[in-house]
């Protein structure tokens, strides 16, 4: 597999003003500061929004970290999200990580792989800070994301 021209982008996104739901934030910083994100563009943001697909659709490569409600509490998963159907012309404020990259496609016609990495969530209730179990689950997020990359790289 050849790997795309463009950089490889981390998107950390979710609402900090409400407790685990900061996770995905928290891993962005975290990658902000590690020696192995060298060249890697990282953002942290509140939410997936339609003006992100531009440079989503110039990566070679998008991960999106966030918290998952569905997921066991701390409990970190990588997955590889499939092909998103074409975007349609229905836009809000803020899109799923399928939206983006249909979006992208849609819009600029590319889309680059993305791979989501997620942290179960304790609660998501108004709170500046995030619990114990998440807040361990931060680093284990970081350290997925770096693996993600370094695969990338070597792909």
């Amino acid at each position: 597999m050849t790997v795309a021209p463009g950089p490889i982008l981390v998107i950390g996104f979710g609402n900090a003003l409400r407790s685990d739901d900061g996770a995905g934030p928290a891993v962005a910083a975290r990658l902000e500061r590690d020696p192995r994100m060298a060249g890697v563009a990282v953002r942290s943001e509140h939410q997936l929004t339609p003006e992100l697909a531009q440079d989503a659709s110039g990566a070679s490569l998008l991960v999106l970290v966030d918290a998952d409600a569905e997921s066991e509490p701390g409990r970190v998963t990588v997955r590889r999200l499939e092909a998103a159907p074409e975007a349609g012309t229905a836009w809000t404020h803020h899109l799923d990580p399928a939206g983006l990259v249909g979006l992208a496609r849609e819009l600029w016609g590319t889309a680059p792989p993305v791979v989501v990495v997620s942290v179960g969530p304790v609660s998501l209730e108004v709170g500046e800070r995030m619990t114990p179990v998440v807040t361990a689950a931060v680093e284990r997020a970081a350290d997925a994301v770096a693996q993600v990359v370094e695969a990338h790289r070597r792909a």
